[in-house]
Protein backbone atom coordinates (compact mmCIF):
# COMPACT_ATOMS: atom_id res chain seq x y z
CA UNK A 1 0.00 0.00 0.00
CA UNK A 2 1.73 3.46 -0.98
CA UNK A 3 1.57 5.80 2.05
CA UNK A 4 1.14 8.81 -0.32
CA UNK A 5 -2.49 9.85 0.15
CA UNK A 6 -1.83 11.38 -3.75
CA UNK A 7 -0.88 8.07 -5.07
CA UNK A 8 -4.43 6.59 -3.60
CA UNK A 9 -6.72 8.82 -5.50
CA UNK A 10 -4.64 8.69 -8.30
CA UNK A 11 -4.67 4.64 -8.14
CA UNK A 12 -8.80 4.91 -6.95
CA UNK A 13 -9.45 6.88 -10.37
CA UNK A 14 -7.24 4.37 -12.45
CA UNK A 15 -8.64 1.40 -11.46
CA UNK A 16 -12.23 3.48 -11.98
CA UNK A 17 -11.59 4.45 -14.90
CA UNK A 18 -10.34 1.05 -15.80
CA UNK A 19 -13.64 -0.54 -15.54
CA UNK A 20 -16.07 1.63 -17.45
CA UNK A 21 -16.31 0.44 -20.90
CA UNK A 22 -16.84 3.10 -23.90
CA UNK A 23 -20.26 2.67 -25.08
CA UNK A 24 -21.48 2.87 -21.15
CA UNK A 25 -20.93 5.99 -21.12
CA UNK A 26 -21.96 6.78 -24.80
CA UNK A 27 -18.82 6.32 -26.84
CA UNK A 28 -17.81 4.63 -29.93
CA UNK A 29 -15.72 1.46 -28.92
CA UNK A 30 -13.90 1.98 -32.22
CA UNK A 31 -11.66 -0.44 -33.98
CA UNK A 32 -8.25 -1.78 -32.50
CA UNK A 33 -8.82 -0.44 -29.01
CA UNK A 34 -5.94 -1.69 -26.76
CA UNK A 35 -6.69 0.23 -23.51
CA UNK A 36 -8.94 -1.56 -20.69
CA UNK A 37 -12.13 0.85 -20.37
CA UNK A 38 -11.97 4.36 -20.84
CA UNK A 39 -9.05 6.55 -22.02
CA UNK A 40 -7.42 9.22 -20.22
CA UNK A 41 -8.52 11.35 -22.53
CA UNK A 42 -12.42 10.24 -23.18
CA UNK A 43 -12.45 10.33 -19.36
CA UNK A 44 -11.19 14.29 -19.20
CA UNK A 45 -13.56 14.89 -21.91
CA UNK A 46 -16.51 13.39 -20.21
CA UNK A 47 -15.86 15.57 -17.40
CA UNK A 48 -14.96 18.60 -18.55
CA UNK A 49 -11.45 19.07 -17.63
CA UNK A 50 -8.05 19.46 -20.18
CA UNK A 51 -6.14 15.42 -20.69
CA UNK A 52 -3.21 16.94 -19.11
CA UNK A 53 -4.71 18.05 -15.97
CA UNK A 54 -6.10 14.84 -15.48
CA UNK A 55 -3.43 13.18 -16.62
CA UNK A 56 -1.57 14.58 -13.52
CA UNK A 57 -3.80 13.54 -11.60
CA UNK A 58 -3.70 10.09 -12.29
CA UNK A 59 0.17 10.83 -11.78
CA UNK A 60 -0.56 11.90 -8.35
CA UNK A 61 1.63 15.25 -9.58
CA UNK A 62 0.47 17.77 -6.73
CA UNK A 63 -2.53 18.74 -8.75
CA UNK A 64 -5.67 20.12 -6.09
CA UNK A 65 -8.74 19.31 -8.02
CA UNK A 66 -11.71 21.95 -6.78
CA UNK A 67 -15.08 20.16 -5.53
CA UNK A 68 -16.73 20.59 -8.75
CA UNK A 69 -13.70 19.13 -10.72
CA UNK A 70 -14.07 16.17 -8.58
CA UNK A 71 -18.16 16.05 -8.52
CA UNK A 72 -17.79 16.51 -12.75
CA UNK A 73 -15.28 13.33 -12.32
CA UNK A 74 -17.68 11.12 -10.25
CA UNK A 75 -20.59 11.80 -12.65
CA UNK A 76 -18.35 10.85 -15.43
CA UNK A 77 -17.27 7.72 -13.96
CA UNK A 78 -21.45 6.68 -12.52
CA UNK A 79 -19.94 7.01 -8.97
CA UNK A 80 -22.65 6.01 -5.96
CA UNK A 81 -22.80 8.78 -3.36
CA UNK A 82 -20.69 6.66 -1.11
CA UNK A 83 -18.26 6.48 -4.01
CA UNK A 84 -18.23 10.38 -4.34
CA UNK A 85 -17.96 10.34 -0.97
CA UNK A 86 -14.80 8.65 -0.80
CA UNK A 87 -13.11 10.52 -3.87
CA UNK A 88 -14.08 13.60 -1.87
CA UNK A 89 -12.31 12.00 1.51
CA UNK A 90 -9.12 11.30 -1.16
CA UNK A 91 -8.67 14.55 -2.03
CA UNK A 92 -9.05 16.20 1.13
CA UNK A 93 -6.88 13.81 2.70
CA UNK A 94 -4.30 14.59 -0.51
CA UNK A 95 -4.57 18.22 -0.11
CA UNK A 96 -3.50 18.02 3.59
CA UNK A 97 0.27 18.95 4.05
CA UNK A 98 2.49 15.79 4.79
CA UNK A 99 2.99 14.85 8.47
CA UNK A 100 6.81 13.24 8.75
CA UNK A 101 5.52 11.91 12.49
CA UNK A 102 2.21 11.71 13.53
CA UNK A 103 1.40 9.72 17.17
CA UNK A 104 -1.59 7.61 16.31
CA UNK A 105 -2.55 6.17 19.98
CA UNK A 106 -3.96 3.01 20.40
CA UNK A 107 -7.41 2.07 20.00
CA UNK A 108 -9.04 1.44 23.45
CA UNK A 109 -12.10 -0.26 24.98
CA UNK A 110 -13.64 1.79 27.45
CA UNK A 111 -14.62 -0.02 30.96
CA UNK A 112 -18.11 0.74 30.49
CA UNK A 113 -17.95 -1.15 26.72
CA UNK A 114 -16.24 -4.42 28.61
CA UNK A 115 -19.06 -4.40 30.83
CA UNK A 116 -22.24 -3.60 28.40
CA UNK A 117 -20.25 -6.86 26.38
CA UNK A 118 -20.75 -9.20 29.60
CA UNK A 119 -24.51 -8.36 30.16
CA UNK A 120 -25.38 -9.44 26.18
CA UNK A 121 -27.40 -12.02 25.86
CA UNK A 122 -25.71 -12.44 22.10
CA UNK A 123 -22.72 -13.14 20.41
CA UNK A 124 -21.09 -9.18 20.54
CA UNK A 125 -17.34 -7.91 19.71
CA UNK A 126 -16.00 -4.40 19.08
CA UNK A 127 -13.83 -4.52 16.21
CA UNK A 128 -11.55 -1.41 15.29
CA UNK A 129 -11.41 0.54 12.54
CA UNK A 130 -8.87 -1.73 10.69
CA UNK A 131 -10.72 -4.61 11.94
CA UNK A 132 -9.29 -6.10 14.31
CA UNK A 133 -10.78 -7.56 17.57
CA UNK A 134 -10.43 -5.61 20.31
CA UNK A 135 -12.85 -7.14 22.55
CA UNK A 136 -15.95 -9.86 22.82
CA UNK A 137 -17.51 -11.84 25.30
CA UNK A 138 -18.08 -15.61 25.67
CA UNK A 139 -20.59 -16.57 23.22
CA UNK A 140 -18.58 -14.66 20.26
CA UNK A 141 -16.16 -16.44 21.13
CA UNK A 142 -17.71 -19.67 21.17
CA UNK A 143 -19.14 -18.83 17.44
CA UNK A 144 -16.07 -17.37 15.80
CA UNK A 145 -13.11 -19.16 17.66
CA UNK A 146 -11.12 -18.74 20.08
CA UNK A 147 -9.56 -15.23 19.57
CA UNK A 148 -7.02 -14.94 22.53
CA UNK A 149 -5.21 -17.93 21.43
CA UNK A 150 -3.79 -15.89 18.23
CA UNK A 151 -0.92 -13.58 18.45
CA UNK A 152 -2.31 -9.98 18.82
CA UNK A 153 -1.48 -8.50 15.17
CA UNK A 154 -3.61 -12.22 13.35
CA UNK A 155 -6.64 -11.08 15.54
CA UNK A 156 -8.51 -9.71 12.55
CA UNK A 157 -11.32 -10.39 10.44
CA UNK A 158 -9.87 -10.86 7.60
CA UNK A 159 -7.12 -12.77 8.85
CA UNK A 160 -9.62 -15.39 9.84
CA UNK A 161 -11.37 -15.36 7.02
CA UNK A 162 -8.36 -15.65 4.49
CA UNK A 163 -7.81 -19.06 5.62
CA UNK A 164 -8.05 -21.71 3.48
CA UNK A 165 -9.94 -23.95 6.26
CA UNK A 166 -12.26 -20.98 6.72
CA UNK A 167 -14.53 -21.88 3.85
CA UNK A 168 -15.77 -24.94 5.87
CA UNK A 169 -17.23 -22.92 8.70
CA UNK A 170 -17.95 -19.35 6.71
CA UNK A 171 -20.07 -20.83 3.76
CA UNK A 172 -20.22 -16.96 2.27
CA UNK A 173 -16.64 -16.43 2.99
CA UNK A 174 -15.88 -14.90 -0.05
CA UNK A 175 -18.26 -12.77 -0.48
CA UNK A 176 -17.45 -12.01 2.98
CA UNK A 177 -13.96 -11.21 2.73
CA UNK A 178 -14.80 -9.14 -0.58
CA UNK A 179 -17.44 -6.78 1.54
CA UNK A 180 -14.82 -6.44 4.55
CA UNK A 181 -11.73 -5.59 2.00
CA UNK A 182 -13.97 -2.44 0.74
CA UNK A 183 -14.90 -1.58 4.41
CA UNK A 184 -11.04 -1.85 5.38
CA UNK A 185 -10.42 0.57 2.30
CA UNK A 186 -12.88 2.95 3.58
CA UNK A 187 -11.54 3.03 6.60
CA UNK A 188 -7.75 3.47 5.14
CA UNK A 189 -8.59 6.27 2.92
CA UNK A 190 -8.87 8.86 6.13
CA UNK A 191 -5.19 8.03 6.94
CA UNK A 192 -3.03 6.12 4.28
CA UNK A 193 0.20 6.37 6.56
CA UNK A 194 -1.26 4.87 10.04
CA UNK A 195 1.30 2.39 10.93
CA UNK A 196 -1.58 -0.70 11.67
CA UNK A 197 -2.97 0.24 7.96
CA UNK A 198 0.22 -0.15 6.55
CA UNK A 199 1.12 -2.96 8.69
CA UNK A 200 -2.10 -4.90 7.78
CA UNK A 201 -2.41 -4.43 4.48
CA UNK A 202 1.53 -5.12 3.99
CA UNK A 203 1.37 -8.95 5.20
CA UNK A 204 -2.65 -9.70 3.71
CA UNK A 205 -0.94 -9.04 0.08
CA UNK A 206 2.18 -11.16 0.51
CA UNK A 207 0.13 -14.01 2.38
CA UNK A 208 -2.92 -13.67 0.02
CA UNK A 209 -3.32 -13.68 -3.53
CA UNK A 210 -7.43 -13.06 -3.04
CA UNK A 211 -6.75 -10.02 -0.82
CA UNK A 212 -4.35 -8.52 -3.30
CA UNK A 213 -6.69 -9.18 -6.04
CA UNK A 214 -9.50 -7.65 -4.56
CA UNK A 215 -7.51 -4.58 -2.68
CA UNK A 216 -6.36 -3.56 -6.08
CA UNK A 217 -9.93 -2.87 -7.45
CA UNK A 218 -10.43 -0.45 -5.16
CA UNK A 219 -13.97 -1.68 -3.74
CA UNK A 220 -15.22 0.71 -0.84
CA UNK A 221 -18.09 0.53 1.19
CA UNK A 222 -19.08 1.36 4.75
CA UNK A 223 -21.23 -1.33 5.85
CA UNK A 224 -23.01 -1.20 8.95
CA UNK A 225 -25.32 -4.13 8.98
CA UNK A 226 -25.29 -7.20 7.10
CA UNK A 227 -26.24 -11.19 7.68
CA UNK A 228 -23.31 -13.85 8.32
CA UNK A 229 -24.24 -17.82 7.99
CA UNK A 230 -21.51 -20.15 10.04
CA UNK A 231 -21.44 -23.89 10.30
CA UNK A 232 -20.89 -24.66 13.82
CA UNK A 233 -19.02 -28.47 15.19
CA UNK A 234 -21.28 -28.11 17.95
CA UNK A 235 -24.51 -27.21 16.46
CA UNK A 236 -24.80 -26.75 12.92
CA UNK A 237 -25.35 -24.55 10.63
CA UNK A 238 -26.38 -20.80 11.88
CA UNK A 239 -27.51 -17.82 10.01
CA UNK A 240 -27.40 -14.88 11.66
CA UNK A 241 -27.56 -11.26 11.46
CA UNK A 242 -25.54 -8.55 12.35
CA UNK A 243 -25.17 -4.76 13.69
CA UNK A 244 -22.39 -2.75 13.86
CA UNK A 245 -22.62 0.52 15.78
CA UNK A 246 -19.84 3.06 16.67
CA UNK A 247 -18.49 3.62 19.83
CA UNK A 248 -19.67 7.38 21.80
CA UNK A 249 -17.11 9.78 20.16
CA UNK A 250 -15.40 7.28 17.93
CA UNK A 251 -15.20 8.43 14.31
CA UNK A 252 -13.49 6.25 12.80
CA UNK A 253 -12.82 4.22 15.50
CA UNK A 254 -14.04 1.17 17.24
CA UNK A 255 -17.40 0.05 16.99
CA UNK A 256 -19.54 -3.13 18.62
CA UNK A 257 -21.16 -5.75 16.02
CA UNK A 258 -23.33 -7.56 17.87
CA UNK A 259 -25.06 -11.18 16.14
CA UNK A 260 -28.77 -11.66 16.40
CA UNK A 261 -31.70 -14.21 15.23
CA UNK A 262 -35.56 -13.60 15.15
CA UNK A 263 -36.81 -14.67 18.34
CA UNK A 264 -38.69 -18.04 17.77
CA UNK A 265 -36.86 -19.08 14.69
CA UNK A 266 -34.34 -22.44 14.32
CA UNK A 267 -31.06 -20.25 14.43
CA UNK A 268 -32.12 -18.90 17.95
CA UNK A 269 -32.80 -22.34 19.18
CA UNK A 270 -29.29 -22.95 17.99
CA UNK A 271 -27.92 -19.64 19.19
CA UNK A 272 -29.30 -20.72 22.45
CA UNK A 273 -28.40 -24.28 22.60
CA UNK A 274 -24.68 -22.85 22.04
CA UNK A 275 -24.86 -20.30 25.02
CA UNK A 276 -25.27 -23.45 27.17
CA UNK A 277 -22.04 -25.10 25.93
CA UNK A 278 -20.09 -22.00 26.56
CA UNK A 279 -18.86 -22.82 29.53
CA UNK A 280 -17.98 -26.60 29.04
CA UNK A 281 -14.08 -27.17 29.67
CA UNK A 282 -13.21 -27.31 25.58
CA UNK A 283 -15.38 -26.27 22.90
CA UNK A 284 -15.20 -26.97 19.50
CA UNK A 285 -12.58 -24.03 17.94
CA UNK A 286 -12.87 -23.11 14.22
CA UNK A 287 -9.20 -22.78 12.30
CA UNK A 288 -7.45 -19.52 12.62
CA UNK A 289 -4.61 -19.87 11.63
CA UNK A 290 -2.68 -17.20 9.38
CA UNK A 291 -3.69 -17.58 5.62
Amino acid sequence: MDEDPRRELADFLKARRTRIRPEDVGLEPGPRRRVQGLRREELALLAGVSPDYYQRMEQGRGVRPSEEVLDALARALSFTAEETRHLHKLAATARRPARRTRQRPPEVVPPTTLRLLSTMTGPAMVVGRHLDLLAWNPLAGALLGQFADLPRPARNMLWLLLHPDADLTCPDRAGTVGELTAMLRTAVAADPGHPRAVELVGELAVHSVEFRTLWGRHDIEETTRGRMRVVHPLVGELTLDWDAYRLPGAAPGPMIVAYTAPEGSADSERLQLLARLVDTPAPARIPVRRP
